[in-house]
């Protein structure tokens, strides 16, 4: 479902990452290292946030590089800034990201939604939520469209405990036939939607 092909990354002198190669089979994988390793530059390529400098990665079978696409359309992404649009509602978001992939915010997205406990906020603005409720718009959002990818950087940051609890349960959910990537320190989160453990460093 997730295939890392040859990945490189440098900034300038600074080699991040060389030559990572693994492919992920469905399930929850957490990349919990303590300090910095490129787990935030590698979700990010794995999103099409970023290019890399060498190598591709295949997403449900479908070249970021060469069909993107077709790629980006099979995976989610909750991305460690949740403020990337202050001025939007967390409805718009949702209504948004549907429309992009030809699918409608059904019952089982504003359940997803009210379990997180946003009922309150759909129709407030990014700029008016805190930090972890535009957290939780977009983890709604990776519902829509059935991915085959999921891909999330601090996913529990900013959580209240109810809702790291339905973030958890939803995470085993989603691991069943999907693939659940995601960085982060939490490690009750990484405990509770039984993943594995894998550091950047050794995905060969």
């Amino acid at each position: 479902m997730l295939r890392i092909d040859n990945l490189t990354k440098r900034y300038g002198d600074h080699i991040v990452f060389q030559g990572l190669t693994h492919t992920f089979q469905p399930g929850c994988v957490a990349l919990c290292e303590e300090y910095s390793t490129g787990k935030s530059t590698l979700l990010d390529i794995i999103a099409g946030v970023i290019a890399p400098d060498e190598g591709d990665v295949w997403i449900d079978g479908h070249s970021l590089t060469q069909t993107p696409q077709q790629a980006k359309a099979r995976i989610a992404y909750v991305p460690d800034d949740c403020l990337m649009f202050p001025m939007q509602t967390g409805r718009g978001l949702l209504e948004q990201v549907a429309a992009e992939k030809n699918t409608a915010v059904d019952d089982a997205v504003i359940d997803l939604a009210y379990r997180l406990g946003l009922e309150p906020h759909l129709d407030k603005r990014f700029e008016q939520m805190s930090k972890g409720t535009r957290r939780k718009v977009y983890l709604t959002a990776a519902a829509l469209g059935n991915p085959a990818v999921i891909v999330a950087d601090g996913p529990s940051n900013g959580l209240d405990t109810r809702a790291c609890a339905v973030l958890a349960e939803q995470f085993k959910v989603w691991g069943q036939d999907r693939v659940v990537l995601f960085a982060c320190h939490d490690h009750e989160l990484v405990k509770a939607c039984g993943a594995s453990m894998a550091n950047v460093g050794e995905l060969r």
